[in-house]
């Protein structure tokens, strides 16, 4: 079915662009799913210590952080590739 005949062709070129271009968007959702149930539930404790006091919650905190090092490296890619 990838192969779609007998020589490389239009049609095999054009299953593999497919599917090159559609891998990092499904990775992309898979990683999201994976954050949200690992922020949903934890992650494996094998200590058997209660370890919900030190617990910082995820959105106000790591996303704002996760924003301002995002605009950081813009502004230093941009005043890099603007300005020298």
């Amino acid at each position: 079915w990838i192969w779609g005949g007998f020589s490389v062709d239009n049609a095999t070129l054009t299953r593999f662009f497919t599917l090159h271009f559609l891998t990092p968007f499904i990775i992309a959702g898979f990683s999201l799913i994976h954050l949200l149930f690992l922020h949903e539930t934890g992650s494996n404790n094998p200590t058997g210590l209660n370890s919900n006091s030190d617990k910082i919650p995820f959105h106000p905190y790591f996303s704002y952080k996760d924003l301002l090092g995002m605009n950081l490296l813009t502004m230093g890619l941009l005043t890099l590739t603007l300005f020298l």
